[in-house]
């Protein structure tokens, strides 16, 4: 374990041979094809156009790994040595595409910049150590082309993506990102800081006790987190509907749904209770108004008929509390 975070038992760069070198180029090659063509694969159904640009990409990491085996095959013979990224010390690393999901079109458009930035300094490096002339010139030369990609990239996404396409792609991306986090988050929170009103204000009135009105905000509202979690979870499972991940919808929402109850629960924390119940009042307020905001922001709902729905539901659930509780 501790050679793996140190580094130790790992090759430096500079103890390669020229075979070595040729080698770890080409299972670099095919690594990042491989990526290429999982970003293409996780991008072909919402985004097809920018779906072809890592598939062309991919292709021209192909050719480069065949111009090196053909290399190889010329100086060493068939057999070529295992060496890979994590052999060498201080080498750059690749994160698998599941480890970079979800997949935003701008994301991986900037992790394949570099990518390839990466990929032009080891062959500028690479060439230097080496002294055959015509493995210099390839070396070389795959450095100019990987510095070039960036262009490529560039010129693929006009070629694939021109302008009403990329913001048709980034249309569908934001609407991907409301439906699978805001929306399910936003009906947590509402629910969260609306819903637990009327037992934690109840319990304050009733009781007069900071600790008590405390536990009684501290389980409403991770009851009502764990169970609006799971009624995400169980309500759709986003294939038809297009809404995404059931468990990311399910843990937006039910985080979402014990942070607003905890909100105005966690003053009760403070042993005075007319200050408590002011700080979790104004907190209220805070709370109500975020949801207004968040609704006008990424639900188009305008404003003021935001706050006005927000706000007297809220207040309706607080009278309710507070009338109970001193009944």
């Amino acid at each position: 374990m501790l050679s793996r975070v140190f580094g130790l038992g790992r090759r430096s760069f500079d103890t390669l041979s020229e075979q070595e070198i040729l080698a770890l180029a080409i299972s670099s090659e095919e690594d990042d094809a491989r990526i290429y063509r999982a970003y293409a694969d996780g991008l072909r159904q919402e985004f097809p156009q920018s779906a072809k640009i890592f598939d062309e990409m991919a292709d021209e990491e192909d050719d480069h790994r065949a111009a090196l085996i053909d290399m190889h095959r010329k100086r060493f013979g068939e057999r070529i040595p295992l060496i890979r990224r994590e052999h060498v010390r201080g080498y750059y690393e690749r994160k698998p595409d599941w480890l970079v999901r979800p997949l935003g079109v701008d994301h991986v458009r900037r992790m394949a910049e570099e990518m390839e930035r990466q990929a032009q300094r080891y062959y500028a490096e690479a060439a230097k150590r080496t002294m055959d002339a015509a493995t210099r010139k390839l070396l070389g030369d795959l450095a100019a082309a990987e510095q070039s990609h960036e262009d490529l990239a560039h010129r693929l996404g006009l070629k694939h993506t021109p302008g009403d396409v990329r913001e048709q792609e980034h249309q569908t991306e934001r609407r991907q990102f409301i439906l699978t986090y805001v929306q399910p988050g936003l009906a947590g929170l509402m629910d969260g800081s609306v819903s637990t009103l009327a037992p934690i204000f109840a319990a304050a009135f009733a009781t007069h006790d900071t600790w008590q009105t405390f536990l009684v905000g501290l389980a409403a509202s991770v009851g009502a987190g764990i169970s609006m979690g799971f009624t995400e979870v169980a309500s759709d499972d986003g294939r038809l509907s297009g809404r995404g991940s059931p468990i990311k919808r399910g843990l937006a929402t039910g985080i979402m749904t014990t942070v607003g109850g905890l909100g105005h629960a966690l003053p009760y924390l403070i042993p005075h209770f007319t200050t408590a119940t002011a700080v979790a009042i104004a907190i209220v307020f805070v709370e109500l108004w975020a949801i207004a905001w968040i609704q006008n922001r990424f639900m188009d709902t305008p404003f003021w008929r935001a706050s006005f729905q927000v706000v007297l539901g809220g207040a309706l659930v607080f009278a309710a509390g507070v009338l109970i509780g001193s009944g």
